[in-house]
């Protein structure tokens, strides 16, 4: 087996289970606390895939993250069609692929300052992206998810535009708490050139 596919296969199948899972989710609203009106299950669960993402991205490179966010968005899609409705199969390609892919480009653009600094920047953003993609493609325009619902600070939204704040709001909240075991994991996920430098004696790098 090719040593790609190999690395590859653990964070393929942790992404694809991620990503079906909060397709499901994302149709339940959750019900506790008068929340309904404002966050599905769904927004618990995905925001763990960017933690997948950063993970393999500081393991192998921005290369093999790519690759992960390419097969994780067809495999991810394909079941989706069966679990889920084909416009939130839809939606969830489209968003993940974006919001993945940005977060991949970010990672690696941070990656040598303070090491939690990339994480939650890519984490963030691509989430942000991810979020607006998601809701707009996957709700608008759906009749029961156009009633206008209350919302602080504001005059009253569409209950799909309520969902998503609050769905990006516990993604930021999410990111903030992945640096947790992302920081935990620094010593064991180690970048596979630096334990190559390491084997190598006399070997300077580019």
């Amino acid at each position: 087996m090719d040593a790609n596919i190999r690395a590859l296969a653990l964070p393929v199948a942790a992404m694809t289970a991620i990503v079906v899972a909060s397709n499901i989710l994302v149709q339940h609203p959750f019900p506790y606390w008068g929340l309904a009106e404002y966050l599905t299950w769904g927004a618990f669960t995905y925001p763990v895939s960017f933690l997948v993402t950063d993970l393999t991205n500081r393991r192998y490179g921005v290369g093999m993250a790519r690759r992960l966010v390419a097969v994780g968005f067809v495999l991810a899609v394909a079941l989706s069609l069966v679990l889920a409705t084909p416009r939130i199969a839809l939606a969830s390609g489209m968003a993940f692929l974006v919001g993945q892919w940005l977060d991949v480009t970010l990672f690696d653009r941070f990656r040598r300052q303070s090491w939690w600094r990339a994480p939650l920047i890519g984490s963030i953003v691509g989430s942000a992206l991810d979020t607006a993609l998601f809701f707009a493609i996957a709700f608008a325009g759906v009749a029961e998810l156009a009633t206008p619902v209350p919302f602080p600070g504001l005059d009253p939204v569409p209950l799909w535009v309520s969902l998503a704040i609050c769905d990006f709001g516990v993604k930021m909240l999410i990111a903030l708490l992945a640096l947790a075991p992302y920081g935990a994991l620094l010593g064991a996920v180690k970048p596979v050139e630096a334990q190559r430098q390491a084997r190598v004696p006399g070997w300077s790098g580019r």
